[in-house]
């Protein structure tokens, strides 16, 4: 869903370009950084995942798309959230960068989430939630030349538009957006509306807007037979499952789309999906971003749960893999928060994967 610049060495020209692209041209700049792992980041995918576990919960993730180029991005996301079982709510907070390496464009979001469990009938529950945050966004210009920055006769860098261009480099907006998820045993389907205010992004005083994005995920969990650590007393089941998911997003004037399938063999998870809209063109070539290879493990003490995730994005659009695709890591740690003087409330959980 991003688009790219590409750097030059003749005066540094293009630099100039990308920057008025990035910080002026709506159809570029609105589009919000994206995880492969998008269950593995919750609170980043719906505001209603908040609590989702019915346990406390922090998690770590990381990705560094087209690494072997100039203009490569870092995305960085950190959450916590926790289950209120008195109150049938959860609540969480989430922390995210987003850096572009040869611009120095930096966006930090800081949201705070709340989300209630409403059960619609014993097989059936929907959490509505609620997200509010805070934008800011940068430019590193000390990172830029320009071609009017040069002396032509000494080549050496002079005053130009680079220093005119140094002010405004920092604002801060909020944000608001909303969410819900409907599940049973098996299936869940989540609708996500963020960014609804719409909110002007611009640094250079002009109109940036940072479009609405809508985000529909869902899928079906089938269990097989569970299989079995240790012996006798001492056995624990192991999950067993194949989950087909799907996940389309838009935003401004794109749109793009993952379609995938989890198998679980406890406590190994792998996953393979397919990211584009293969029916869809931009500029007369098709929409096919990425293939996307997955490997998680679970890892489970006597209440606490440890989930690590890799994912490699093998680029298949005109950008090829020389690009170096996109390398992605998550790191999710629970751990149960119920008071043991209390029996637990009989609950649904979301059976979305874990990656």
């Amino acid at each position: 869903m991003r688009q790219r610049c590409y750097p030059t060495l003749v005066y540094n020209i293009l630099p100039m370009v990308c920057v008025l692209m990035l910080l002026q041209v709506p159809s570029v700049t609105a589009q919000d950084p994206q995880f492969s792992q998008f269950y593995a980041a919750p609170l980043y995918l719906n505001p209603a995942f908040a609590g989702s576990t019915q346990q406390g919960r922090v998690g770590l993730n990381y990705r560094n798309q087209w690494p072997a180029i100039d203009a490569n991005f870092t995305t960085m996301s950190a959450y916590a959230d926790f289950y209120l079982e008195d109150k049938n709510s959860g609540i969480g907070a989430i922390i995210t960068r987003d850096y572009v390496g040869i611009l120095g464009l930096q966006s930090i979001s800081f949201a705070a989430q709340y989300a209630y469990q409403l059960r619609i009938t014993k097989d059936l529950s929907f959490r509505p939630g609620v997200q509010v945050g805070i934008f800011n966004r940068s430019l590193n210009f000390d990172k830029l030349t320009f071609g009017d920055q040069f002396d032509p006769s000494t080549g050496q860098i002079v005053k130009g538009t680079a220093e005119s261009l140094n002010t405004g480099q920092s604002i801060f907006f909020p944000d608001l957006s909303f969410g819900g998820l409907l599940f049973s045993k098996n299936a869940w389907l989540g609708i996500a509306a963020f960014h609804l205010t719409q909110p002007n992004q611009s640094l250079l005083g002009s109109k940036d807007i940072l479009y609405t994005k809508y985000s529909f995920h869902g899928g079906y969990k089938f269990y097989f037979r569970p299989g079995t650590l240790g012996t006798g007393v001492f056995a624990r089941p192991r999950e067993r499952s194949l989950a087909p998911v799907a996940q389309y997003r838009m935003q401004g004037e794109s749109s793009q789309a993952d379609v995938g399938l989890y198998y679980t063999f406890e406590p190994l998870i792998i996953g393979t999906w397919y990211r584009g809209i293969p029916f869809k063109t931009v500029n007369g070539v098709a929409n096919n971003e990425s293939i996307v290879l997955l490997v998680g493990l679970t890892l489970k003490g006597e209440k606490d749960i440890l989930n690590i995730g890799y994912s490699y994005d093998y680029t298949i659009s005109k950008l090829g893999p020389g690009s170096g695709g996109a390398h992605e890591f998550s790191l999710v740690y629970s751990w149960p928060i119920r008071n043991p003087r209390k029996p637990p409330k009989d609950k649904l959980i979301i059976p979305c994967p874990d990656f």
